[in-house]
């Protein structure tokens, strides 16, 4: 899995960060951003669910091949 996150689209709604806090959070400046080492998504079961949670799809969520 891999989760993006478009800081030009983010509006810091943290919406993301209220749904996954075990994946998400928000910088000094109030901007989503993945936790260090849960750029995978960490086996969250809600990761999915906060990307439809974010207000302006700034959250990405997509499979990874290997």
């Amino acid at each position: 899995m891999h989760i993006g996150i478009d800081k030009d689209t983010c509006i810091g709604a943290g919406q993301c960060a209220l749904t996954a806090p075990d994946v998400f959070t928000q910088d000094d400046d109030g901007y989503s951003t993945v936790l260090p080492g849960r750029e995978d998504g960490g086996g969250s079961a809600l990761v999915r669910e906060a990307a439809r949670a974010c207000p302006v799809g700034a959250v990405t969520v997509s499979q990874t091949v290997d």
